[in-house]
């Protein structure tokens, strides 16, 4: 996809489906846990806020986000929870209604954004195209959060091949984030949608054949895929499966994510 105006529409999709999952919850169930370990749903949306913003900071002044980036390094362990801890504070209300201005102005601003514009961010610079698709993939992972927390099974969508296309893309950083040189040939990633589509990326020639060192093939749904990158579920309890030894390990640290590599969820059975 190569119009940004069409993933800046999903993002608002998406941003618009959360929206409605917790716009009438409780106070009380705001602070419902999620399976982010200390996370609230309140956490979930002020995270989500928050980066709104900051992206919203990466597209029109460049020089402040450097200084994020400096706090972020300054405390890479903490800078993440603190800023969620903060937003989760204010009532609820207040909240969904800082999200709600924070999200549509950065949408317009990547709507408006020249052709070519790429902005600075935690992991490489991104044109508008792909700041709306990091954004939509977050939105919909924080919002798994959420939907586990409340017990609700979300339909899923077309979106989601946005959520597997980052996934994808960010196949190399997933290694490098972990001192690990990626292999130097492409894999081969085979998902199924929800509507029983085939969505592929990768060269067609790469067999997957077992102990073939730099190939392989990925295949399985593609929910199972966008669950197994967000680190939102675990390998084990996912149907997604490799061949090839290199598109194997992928699979145990893949990250659709920028930042330090993250810890995953543990498999249900634990």
């Amino acid at each position: 996809m190569s119009d940004p105006a069409a993933v800046i529409d999903d993002l608002r999709a998406e941003s618009d489906e959360l929206d409605r999952l917790v716009a009438g919850l409780s106070d009380e169930e705001w602070g419902t846990a999620t399976p982010a370990a200390g996370w609230t749903v309140a956490h979930q949306i002020a995270h989500l806020a928050w980066t709104d913003e900051v992206a919203l900071v990466a597209a029109t002044s460049p020089g402040a986000f450097a200084r994020e980036v400096e706090k972020a390094l300054a405390e890479p362990d903490t800078f993440v929870d603190r800023a969620a801890e903060a937003g989760a504070r204010r009532p609820p209300t207040e909240l969904l209604a800082h999200w709600r201005t924070g999200r549509d102005r950065l949408r317009q601003t990547l709507r408006d954004a020249p052709p070519g514009a790429r902005f600075p961010w935690y992991g490489p610079p991104m044109s508008a195209m792909s700041m709306a698709t990091a954004r939509l993939m977050e939105t919909w992972a924080h919002g798994q959060d959420v939907a586990d927390a409340l017990g609700v099974v979300r339909e899923p969508t077309a979106r989601l091949r946005h959520v597997a296309h980052i996934g994808v893309r960010a196949r190399d950083y997933a290694y490098l984030v972990r001192g690990i040189e990626p292999p130097k040939e492409q894999f081969r990633v085979e998902l199924t949608g929800p509507g029983g589509e085939l969505w592929t990326w990768g060269p067609e020639d790469a067999p997957g054949v077992p102990g073939a060192e730099g190939r392989g093939r990925v295949t399985g749904p593609a929910l199972d895929f966008c669950l197994l990158v967000t680190q939102r579920a675990h390998r084990d309890d996912l149907a997604v499966r490799a061949e090839g030894t290199d598109a194997d390990r992928w699979l145990d640290i893949a990250q659709a994510f920028a930042g330090p590599a993250g810890t995953g969820r543990a498999p249900k059975g634990d």
